[in-house]
């Protein structure tokens, strides 16, 4: 299949390719979880929307976020930063002036969030 004939996310993934395809759609799904909680329309910070990818990947995905993300070339925040402001070349998402790739280096540790202070949620059948 020639690149022309490929969506504009699909080209993304195939020209870099460090991330999936599933990592693209699953930061603009973010975008929309974080923008449809907001009492009006706005842009969101890199911070916000970092902490929507997070709890919209553990309602996905629950234990398994952190190996999902993996699959897909996320290893750090940081990659989240480079798959938007890919995204933004793209013109399949907006940034003000200031906003930085910068506003997602370190914000979190996978291990940390997806692993150790996983949201154990007590259920029916357990013990």
């Amino acid at each position: 299949m020639e690149s022309d004939d490929l969506d504009p996310v699909e080209r993304l993934a195939a020209a870099d390719g460090r991330y999936r395809r599933e990592a693209y759609l699953f930061v603009l799904a973010a975008v929309e979880f974080v923008v449809g909680r907001l009492t009006e329309r706005r842009h969101v910070s890199g911070r916000e929307l970092l902490d929507g990818i997070r709890e919209l990947g553990l309602a996905q995905f629950g234990l398994m976020t952190k190996t999902v993300f993996e699959h897909w070339g996320i290893g750090r925040t940081d990659d989240f930063g480079e798959i938007v402001f890919r995204l933004v070349g793209a013109e399949l998402l907006s940034k003000t002036d200031q906003d930085s790739i910068r506003d997602f280096e370190g914000v979190y540790d996978f291990d940390e969030v997806f692993v150790e202070k996983f949201p154990w949620e007590r259920t029916e059948w357990e013990v």
